[in-house]
């Protein structure tokens, strides 16, 4: 019994932060291994994942396989030249929608038996339904007459068969006509895309026997399969895109077709949406439009960075290797170094150079994934799904797996470090979800977000008054600490990902307000718990301070022309604008949250217990000394869960969600987020490790460090224009 008891210790002992991180780098290779397969076999063409596969979601949204389908307006469609000409004879149906998407009062097309055509001068677009429902010789004449033509066409979209099962009371004999006459197809087709025409055949869509008119009982979806068959054999291998996913999206709506053979309105719009982002995608860049969509050209200052990355990774594999070598030899190198007692501990001295480049080749590592997921079609990305279900249900297993998981606390006072650590936990949590479920669209739950980001700076203003008013630390060594704490990882996926610093809107927040707290505690007279037990007049001026920062925040929200004029100066313009050049976004969150910091600062000092979640959550000594362990070590590394997220968790710059595993929704989420956390846990514990190395305690190696910084960013902001 001791034995077993024993070996059933040893396996919970391997269940740690390390054995799961290096689990989560094992399931990323094999994932690269089963998307490369994939890509070898089926090629990384998004354009044919869109025109092949997909899926309709809870919400009945087309969902393609592998991309993101942007929707597409008559309003943002407007005065962009997209596409120059698009032959069709594609149904009557998809005709008349493309058409109205353009123009919405658009009302010819009654008729389907005639040849209709639309033009927009403005997009300079024409758009053709061509009146051919039979795969003849005069088809086959028609697209060899297309060569000779001046204007070829963008794009022509085929679709027959139904009418030939029709006419000939569904004889096998024409479908070996049927054969033939795609046979000849085949040569025309090949030379109109040696012209750069994208030839679309889309597979005849089912019927709905029920429905169908009297005329009509012939045609069966066993004869429909047979045509498509036919089509399928011979133009797979001619220059045709088959186009499969409109057969889906109609399969998945046959019941709902008026009359067995159009198609369901729904149907048709997404029909549409698919040639939209089939053509439009690569021209409009939409960050939620990833289906046929180039991935973005890199930049010098990326090309650079990643080659320095890979400089640290290969001096780390010789250090490894030349270290493994020793080991061998039977003279392993004795390494000294601060066992710390926490995760939440620092060292506060550097380690050796091993330390160094084998964290910076780790973090190397990391980006060079975050870079795959996002920067790439490598990963597949799907759009965002909500759903009241698909929200609550993991908001409930988070709040009961945190209730479940709870430790005594050795702090006993009001929002101690483990009851702000939980705070941020479960703050962060819920953001997580939110984000990965689309839910910004309910305007309730938007709200409430906005109340935990507010809540998220309150504990800022609270932390930092509280560790200068017991410390009395406004020293420029914990200054920087903070900053590197907070920007090192957001910097790094700046260079990495060409982004702005105020893509990650958060960040920046909390740095701006951390440095307005430093300047108001830094000010003179420092105003400290010591100094006010020997002179109660400090607290007047701690009242001062507190009037000066409510003035300085009132008047830069009073005047936006005041406001932009601060932050568009030259050189921190950069840090406060967005690929735009646009200030705007920084003006909305900066306003949003302005006193919340004062607010946290305030609450320090004076213990204003306005917060009905302080209340309750201290209400009683056995709530204040008792703590949810698994909320606080999420608030722990709740920063880089939050910076995370938009690369590895979510896709598209957040716009829609990582893909590892397609077609099984559940899993992936379970799969990505578990990932997700081992690299965002690693880089909190990274970035811990090269404080010491960024940061000294002494002050002359932190001014060597700042100006080196300095040194470095002067030349990406010339380039960027900062100067």
């Amino acid at each position: 019994m001791t034995n077993e008891k024993s070996n059933i210790e040893n396996i919970i002992d391997q269940i740690n932060s390390i054995n799961a991180k290096r689990a989560a780098f094992f399931l990323v290779l094999g994932f690269a291994c089963y998307h490369g397969l994939l890509h070898l076999r089926y090629g990384s063409d998004s354009c044919r994942w869109l025109l092949s596969d997909g899926r309709y979601k809870a919400n009945q949204e087309w969902q393609p396989y592998g991309c993101m389908l942007h929707r597409y307006s008559q309003m943002l469609l407007r005065g962009k030249p997209l596409l120059r000409v698009l032959y069709s004879m594609m149904a009557i149906q998809l005709y008349i929608a493309f058409v109205q998407h353009l123009q919405r009062d658009y009302t010819d097309g009654a008729n389907a038996e005639t040849n209709l055509t639309y033009t927009d001068h403005k997009l300079r677009l024409t758009i053709e339904y061509i009146w051919s429902p039979y795969l003849s010789a005069h088809m086959v004449k028609m697209f060899r007459e297309w060569h000779a033509v001046t204007e070829m066409p963008s794009v022509v979209i085929v679709g027959c068969g139904l009418w030939s099962i029709q006419k000939s009371n569904a004889s096998f004999n024409t479908i070996q006509e049927y054969n033939v006459n795609l046979t000849r197809l085949v040569q025309p087709i090949n030379k109109l895309h040696e012209h750069r025409t994208r030839v679309l055949w889309s597979l005849q869509q089912p019927v709905n026997p029920a429905k169908l008119r009297v005329e009509f009982q012939m045609v069966t979806n066993e004869q429909i399969d047979l045509y498509n068959k036919a089509a399928i054999e011979v133009l797979s291998y001619s220059a045709a895109e088959l186009w499969w996913s409109a057969r889906l999206v109609a399969q998945e709506m046959v019941s709902e077709s008026p009359d067995g053979i159009h198609l369901a309105s729904r149907a048709v719009q997404h029909n549409t949406q698919i040639l939209f982002n089939m053509y439009c995608n690569d021209y409009m860049n939409f960050n939620d439009g990833s289906c046929c969509s180039s991935t973005e050209s890199y930049t010098m200052l990326q090309i650079v960075t990643f080659s320095f990355l890979a400089i640290c990774i290969a001096i780390a594999s010789v250090m490894s290797l030349y270290r493994r070598v020793l080991k061998l030899k039977g003279r392993p190198l004795q390494d000294y170094s601060l066992l710390l007692e926490s995760d939440n501990q620092i060292a506060t001295q550097p380690g050796d150079m091993y330390t160094l480049f084998t964290s910076l080749a780790i973090m190397a590592i990391i980006m060079v994934y975050f870079f795959v997921c996002d920067r790439t079609n490598f990963f597949m990305k799907e759009n965002k799904y909500y759903s009241e279900f698909s929200f609550w249900l993991p908001i409930g297993y988070v709040c009961a797996l945190g209730l479940f998981f709870t430790e005594d606390s050795k702090f006993t006072k009001v929002l101690h470090t483990d009851q702000i650590d939980e705070w941020k936990g479960w703050m962060q949590l819920v953001i997580l979800v939110y984000h990965v479920t689309g839910a910004s669209q309910v305007l309730s739950i938007n709200m409430h977000i906005k109340v935990l980001i507010s809540a998220y700076l309150f504990l800022l203003g609270y932390q930092q008054f509280c560790y200068v008013w017991q410390r009395a630390d406004v020293g420029m060594v914990n200054f920087f600490k903070v900053l590197f704490q907070l920007n090192f990882m957001t910097v790094t996926l700046c260079l990495c990902m060409n982004r702005p610093y105020q893509f990650y809107f958060f960040v920046p927040l909390l740095s701006f307000w951390f440095m307005m707290c430093y300047g108001v505690l830094a000010l003179p007279p420092h105003i400290t718990a010591q100094t006010t037990e020997n002179n109660v007049i400090q607290y007047f001026y701690l009242v001062i301070k507190f009037i000066g920062l409510f003035t300085v925040i009132t008047i830069l929200f009073m005047s936006e022309v005041f406001f932009e004029k601060i932050f568009v100066t030259r050189p921190w313009k950069a840090l406060f604008v967005t690929t735009d050049d646009d200030i705007h976004e920084w003006w909305y969150r900066w306003k949003l949250d302005r006193y919340s910091v004062m607010y946290g600062m305030l609450f320090a000092v004076i213990h204003l217990l306005a917060q009905s979640y302080v209340v309750l959550r201290n209400i009683s000594g056995m709530l204040r000394t008792r703590y949810s362990s698994f909320f606080a070590w999420f608030g722990n590394i709740s920063l880089e869960l939050f910076i995370s997220q938009y690369h590895i968790w979510l896709a598209a710059d957040t716009h829609g969600v990582l893909v590892l595993i397609p077609g099984y929704p559940v899993l992936n989420v379970i799969v990505t987020s578990f990932i997700f956390v081992c690299c965002s846990h690693e880089v909190h514990r990274v970035t811990k490790v090269l404080l010491p190395y960024a940061v000294p305690s002494d002050w002359r190696p932190l001014l060597r460090n700042v100006i080196l910084f300095l040194a470095i960013l002067v030349p990406i902001g010339i380039n960027d224009g900062m100067f």
